[in-house]
């Protein structure tokens, strides 16, 4: 069974999601959620659902015997980024190649990049009268919101909804697919 770690510095909703998907799935299960907001809610409900968590900062982060180590102490094979606002440090990515995937709630390349996150671009989006946003489920390169794009799904824009009205249909979507493109990732990959 594959081992996944879900970095994530807010609520954790996407991960929640993601860890009971796994809970009722043999292919993989949630072994650690890492953060680095020591008050972010995503630490409660992995708590919770009985997965191990790690807290975190900027320099353990970026030097090689900090999150990395824990990483390959519980053998992860596989990480999800779930609403993790830093930058991913390249050594990482390194020895993750092409295991490593991001949600961004938007249709890439649009609305995305450094400071693109939650309702900035739900605010975005709707200013700039576009008639169809969604989500994309992209490998995880050096440059934010630039790697591969893995998946994507649309939903539509009305002209009276608000950006809170785009967050709940970008957050229907997430709910719905972002665990299965996991899944479908993990057994393609082996």
């Amino acid at each position: 069974m594959k081992k996944i770690a879900v970095f994530a510095s807010g609520s954790g909703s996407n991960a929640q999601n993601i860890i009971e998907f796994f809970q009722k799935d043999s292919t993989a299960n949630v072994v650690l959620v890492l953060s680095n907001n020591p008050n972010a809610l995503v630490l409660e409900r992995a708590k919770s659902l009985d997965v191990d968590t790690f807290i975190f900062n900027k320099t353990q982060l970026l030097e090689p015997k900090g999150v990395l180590s824990r990483l390959l102490d519980y053998k992860i094979d596989f990480i999800v980024l779930a609403g993790f606002l830093w930058k991913f440090p390249e050594h990482i990515i390194h020895k993750f190649q092409q295991k490593i995937v991001n949600i961004h709630p938007a249709l890439l390349p649009n609305f995305g990049g450094k400071g693109m996150y939650g309702m900035h671009v739900h605010n975005a989006v709707v200013e700039a009268k576009v008639k169809e946003t969604g989500i994309t489920i992209h490998h995880v390169n050096a440059n934010y919101d630039e790697g591969a794009i893995v998946f994507q799904a649309k939903c539509t824009v009305d002209k009276d909804d608000t950006p809170e009205d785009v967050a709940k249909k970008i957050h229907q979507l997430e709910m719905a697919h972002f665990p299965i493109v996991i899944k479908d990732l993990l057994t393609k990959n082996g």
